[in-house]
């Protein structure tokens, strides 16, 4: 059964894959090791069927050079998948899937203002209030992942618009208040909002604890998404320091101890309001406990943090590329 298990996996991540991306990576991985595509291809495929990962993790995590005991600590779509769906049980997860429902159910963690395009239509005067009220505004799908759906206006743009049906006629159905991030996080990436990601879990007993925390840094970019072509770097949980540097999830490009564009320190780089971080992470995280394992995204301003969204598909690449580390373990422990 675990076998069929794998070959469906298999099929899923080939109908789904960016056959581009893997091409640049197989020929950067020839260059390097001098092995051929056709050895890697061999390799990759073995390789999802035995340790449940798909053919892209196997050059993101390096199994070119990992031996078997250590490619066996490292979790991958499948086993994210399986461990996610006991985690967060499927008819428990409206309130994550839809950033809407989330901004209402943790409404006390947020510090920024969301409207759904159904608001917008019931009161005919909230379009001119908020174009009033805020210089730039950012749209989004409220089940859009990866920031793949987001966009940011000025208001001065969006005042000659029927503001309604440019959302409906471009796909957002929500529009939330631009958020100003906290002068040092500017100054290490005013790109685009940098923010921290906590992933938590609720165990069996109703222990809290924390599985790991990262900074997500945009790199000339509106989004700092890793899958944007952005770093994530780790932070150390008990001070709130960046212990490592930044990593991109594309095998070519080398990690950053300072950015790449603002020249700031990666390395050493204090999160703000980090031990207000963790108290309020853990506060939402009890709120709504049926949903036991959440990938937190926050953002830090100059009056302390916020919470943006929770994910209960949470991303295996930023939880592990940073340490350079399979962290399957926690996972088995977690189940």
């Amino acid at each position: 059964m675990r076998q069929f298990r794998r070959l469906v996996y298999l099929g899923y991540y080939l109908r789904h894959m960016n056959w581009a991306q893997l091409q640049r990576f197989m020929g950067h991985v020839q260059k390097q090791h001098g092995m051929s595509r056709l050895r890697q291809t061999v390799a990759f495929l073995r390789d999802s069927l035995r340790y449940n990962i798909s053919p892209l993790e196997w050059y993101q995590f390096g199994f070119v050079s990992l031996s078997p005991e250590v490619k066996s600590t490292w979790a991958g779509t499948g086993t994210m998948y399986e461990f996610q769906r006991k985690a967060n049980p499927q008819e428990q997860r409206e309130i994550l899937n839809d950033k809407r429902a989330f901004h209402r159910a943790y409404r006390e963690f947020c510090r920024h203002d969301l409207w759904s395009l159904q608001d917008l239509r019931q009161d005919p005067t909230l379009v001119d209030r908020i174009l009033a009220g805020h210089e730039k505004l950012v749209f989004k799908d409220a089940t859009g992942n990866c920031g793949t759906s987001v966009r940011i206006m000025t208001t001065s743009e969006l005042k000659v618009l029927n503001l309604t049906r440019w959302m409906a006629d471009n796909g957002y159905d929500m529009v939330e208040s631009f958020i100003q991030q906290h002068p040092d996080l500017q100054a290490l990436s005013p790109s685009g909002v940098n923010t921290v990601r906590i992933f938590t879990l609720i165990d069996g007993k109703g222990a809290y604890r924390v599985l790991g925390c990262r900074l997500r840094i945009s790199v000339n970019c509106a989004v700092d998404n890793l899958a944007a072509g952005n770093l994530a770097a780790p932070i150390d949980e008990q001070t709130g320091l960046i212990n490592g540097p930044g990593v991109y999830s594309d095998i070519t490009r080398k990690p950053e101890t300072v950015h790449p564009v603002t020249g700031v320190s990666i390395e050493g780089f204090q999160v703000p309001f980090w031990r207000e971080t963790l108290e309020m992470i853990e506060k939402a995280s009890r709120l709504h406990p049926q949903n036991r394992s959440i990938g937190w995204d926050v953002a830090i301003m100059s009056e302390g943090p916020g919470l943006i969204e929770g994910n209960h598909d949470w991303c295996k690449l930023v939880w592990q590329l940073p340490v350079n580390s399979g962290l399957k373990s926690m996972l088995d422990r977690a189940v």
